[in-house]
């Protein structure tokens, strides 16, 4: 009987043509996977390769980038590149918006918006981007993201400009319950303000740090701190700012202060830019029956003293102080030394809202520095100015007018989004 084998029914040979075959297949295979994952790792690290397509735009990784560290700048919170990469779509469908209804900002109000922009941190808008881009921000950055919120500001008055109306029951409601002007609500906060000096500029964000660890949840310890090495004029309190309306404090620290348990203290948080850091404390929450009528502007004096805060330029700033009673004397002590500002509280620098919400009214702080701690920034409140009852009624128009566009706008960006092609390329 003659015994098959794989020898003498050729298949051997069938055998090896099909694994060398199999073979060139999988080299074919693996070196198609090699080079996507190769140009995959390159795009990667392009800085200005595609991240993100929104229908026939995209967003490259440099924006995304960029967007993050500005927002890093402006003391924003959370996962930065996620914030500017959710940031950056939504402004790409808000841009197509807006040339569908032709609504998109001139050049003549992106140099306005610009200029308002600069003059919270107190600064011309050519010095607003040199400090910008000292700190890594690119000038461009900055003009897209002013010029894309006038855009969209101008889509959702465009679209929705006959569905604002606000009646007067809607106004008299608002005011009895005290859901416009902060709610009613006060806070209690405790604080430690460093400005950031030549000496300190290093390790000044690791001292607080480990400043932080040592006074958490401690009352006595964190107003100890403050005595110790608070440049804030509530060093002398321990830190205690007194009891302040929501509406009082800076829009970007409000949600922060509102989540705080009683106790707790924040990480270090950049003020004015970086021009200083802060520790602050939660010390408590109380609702008020009538809150007062709205701080519409805060009227103040601020003066420069090179220096910073060495003891010759405290000690100028201690001399002027004495030397007035009032902010209008300033114009007898140094004519044109200073400048006088009235400013809407959303609108002030955070580390100068901060040292006016601590003062009574000719009362100065030193508190603030600017040009990297060489320059003291001595601050004199004058007046909050209040409005009067019918302006007060009017100011709350304005904020539920405020809420209703924002809400239209909200849902109209969530249209936009449903029905956009969103795919990420990394």
């Amino acid at each position: 009987m003659t015994h098959l084998s794989w020898e003498n029914t050729g298949m051997v040979g069938i055998f090896k043509r099909i694994m060398l075959g199999s073979h060139r297949i999988w080299v074919a295979v693996l070196t198609l996977l090699a080079l996507t994952i190769s140009v995959q790792s390159v795009q990667a690290q392009n800085p200005f390769a595609v991240a993100v397509r929104v229908d026939d735009a995209v967003v490259t990784n440099y924006e995304i980038d960029q967007r993050a560290r500005f927002l890093q700048v402006l003391n924003a919170q959370g996962d930065l590149r996620q914030q500017a990469t959710e940031a950056l779509i939504n402004e790409r469908l808000q841009v197509s918006a807006a040339l569908a209804l032709g609504a998109e900002a001139s050049p003549e109000d992106i140099e306005n918006g610009l200029t308002e922009f600069a003059a919270r941190a107190n600064l011309g808008a050519e010095q607003f981007l040199r400090q910008m881009a000292s700190q890594g921000v690119a000038p461009e950055t900055v003009r897209d993201f002013v010029a894309n919120g006038i855009t969209w500001r101008n889509v959702v008055r465009a679209r929705f400009s006959g569905q604002r109306e606000v009646t007067d029951e809607e106004i008299d409601r608002a005011m009895e319950l005290g859901t416009i002007l902060g709610g009613g609500i006060e806070l209690l906060l405790a604080e430690i303000i460093i400005p950031v000096s030549p000496e300190n500029q290093e390790n000044l964000v690791s001292e607080l740090l480990r400043l932080r660890g040592q006074i958490a949840g401690s009352t006595e310890t964190f107003s100890e701190a403050a005595r110790r090495f608070s440049a804030a004029p509530t060093r002398e309190n321990g830190g205690l700012t007194g009891w302040r309306g929501v509406n009082e404090l800076p829009e970007g620290l409000r949600d922060l202060f509102m989540t705080m348990r009683v106790g707790q203290v924040t990480e270090p948080v950049p003020l004015g830019g970086g021009q200083a850091y802060a520790l602050f404390q939660f010390r408590g929450q109380r609702e008020v029956e009538a809150p007062d009528l709205p701080v519409t502007a805060i009227d103040y004096v601020s003066i420069a003293i090179p220096g910073g805060r060495s003891a010759e330029a405290l000690a100028e700033a201690e001399r002027l102080r004495n030397a007035v009673d009032t902010c209008n004397d300033f114009n007898g002590v140094i004519p044109g030394g200073f400048q006088r500002q009235s400013v809407a509280p959303r609108d002030l620098p955070e580390d100068v809202a901060l040292a006016l919400r601590a003062l009574d009214e000719r009362e100065m702080s030193t508190s603030v520095t600017r040009s990297g701690g060489t320059v003291l920034l001595a601050v004199m409140l004058c007046d909050r100015v209040r409005s009067e009852p019918e302006q007060g009624r009017d100011v709350v128009r304005q904020q539920l007018i405020g809420q209703r566009l924002e809400a239209y706008a909200t849902g109209y960006l969530e249209e936009l989004r449903a029905e956009a092609r969103i795919s990420f390329e990394n």
